[in-house]
């Protein structure tokens, strides 16, 4: 097996950030979004996008995990403070984005985004993690279930454009990353 890890994303990431999302994102939208979406995903845009988000995050409770498989990016996670007025920014944390480029599925990436999401926010003082995932989104609700995640009852309709042309229903799911999740019999 390759040499597989996961470490903070650096500015020149970025391309392989946004090509990673563009196939993952062509993959699990396709027909769901439209055709110049999905091709923005992977643009020059986007790229500038991830480089600023790494390079000047929006605040330091912010994050841009990479996967690597030996030297090579295959994966990311993207966490903030949760901004969902039902939550506590200052405990809540969201996962706003985990993609594990399609060609890599099945290697142990995800597992690995998801472990270290949760203890680069735990160390960040979070003491719970929040995602959005769309019914699109089986595997990386099956995956993140496996590892805890619960529904928590809220829903939403996401408006894509902000037009309301392209509405998106979304679950959100829910985990404890705090240190008392560990049980007296050490689990």
């Amino acid at each position: 097996m390759a040499d597989a890890s996961v470490r903070p994303a650096v500015p020149a990431d970025a391309g392989d950030i946004a090509r990673v999302q563009a196939a993952a994102w062509s993959r699990t939208y396709a027909g769901l979004l439209p055709a110049e979406d999905l091709a923005a995903a992977g643009s020059d845009r986007a790229e500038a996008t991830w480089r600023d988000a790494v390079a000047s995050p929006p605040s330091e409770r912010h994050r841009v995990l990479t996967a690597l498989s030996g030297q090579q990016v295959v994966g990311f996670a993207a966490l903030s403070p949760a901004a969902d007025p039902d939550l506590v920014p200052a405990q809540d944390g969201e996962l706003h984005a985990l993609c594990v480029d399609p060609e890599r599925a099945g290697a142990g990436h995800g597992s690995r985004l998801v472990n270290a999401a949760a203890d680069v926010m735990r160390a960040a003082g979070f003491e719970h993690l929040t995602v959005w995932l769309t019914e699109r989104e089986g595997p990386l609700q099956d995956l993140l279930q496996k590892a805890g995640w619960e529904p928590d009852g809220a829903a939403r309709s996401l408006d894509l454009r902000g037009d309301g042309e392209v509405l998106v229903g979304q679950v959100r799911l829910r985990t404890r990353i705090g240190d008392d999740r560990i049980g007296d019999d050490g689990r």
